[in-house]
């Protein structure tokens, strides 16, 4: 099997639905660069969880420039001569933007992510991850990250929702959304087998794989 026709893939989701480890999978799979979210050289996301109004314009900026510089690298990538798969969509960013920042703040923000925001390259495909909150809840406690565990139930619903909002208008890219509730694609080889066979078998710009 082969997936040498995506030369840039996307892994998304909310917290929890499991992106980066696919990412991650997907990227020793095809022998790729992994760019993958560094959230622990964030140092306000910690805060972030425990006093969302004070820091959230800080969070939302140190990972908007660590976005930039990582696509800034990418375009120097040539991705005719090798894949990438990352576990976030730039465009995405102002997802988070528009859930946590005051009006004033969302109005900074969104100068500054216009004015730094880059020709990046259009992902071969996307891979949107779609799980229950209660399953991402269960799934953040399992991992035990302790400032995740600080996250708000109302803030993860609220986020989810947006994710189904922003990707249900989402056509700049061909898109695989993938219901995970049921998958484990770290532990399970042959979930990981399933969803290979899938993307490799995509023949229009946006399908759905739920296992039956």
């Amino acid at each position: 099997m082969t997936l040498d026709r995506y030369r840039y893939l996307v892994v998304e989701g909310p917290i929890g639905a499991g992106k980066t480890a696919l990412a991650r999978k997907l990227a020793d799979h095809l022998n790729a660069n992994a760019m993958l979210e560094r959230p622990d050289d964030v140092p306000f996301l910690p805060k972030f969880y425990v006093d969302m109004p004070r820091y959230a314009l800080a969070t939302q900026l140190s990972f908007l420039f660590q976005r930039v510089h990582q696509i800034s690298d990418l375009a120097q990538i040539d991705l005719f001569h090798g894949q990438t798969v990352a576990d976030f969509l730039f465009d995405k960013d102002p997802l988070f933007a528009e859930l946590t920042l005051s009006d004033d703040e969302f109005k900074l923000y969104s100068d500054i992510f216009h004015h730094l925001k880059l020709q990046t390259p259009k992902p071969d495909l996307v891979i949107y991850l779609q799980a229950d909150v209660e399953i991402l809840l269960q799934r953040i406690r399992a991992r035990g990250h302790e400032y995740e565990l600080k996250i708000p139930d109302g803030y993860l619903r609220k986020l989810v929702e947006r994710y189904s909002r922003f990707f249900y208008d989402f056509n700049d890219a061909p898109l695989l959304i993938v219901n995970a509730n049921n998958l484990d694609f770290v532990d399970e080889s042959e979930d990981f087998a399933i969803l290979l066979r899938r993307i490799e078998a995509m023949k229009s710009g946006r399908e759905y794989f739920n296992k039956s």
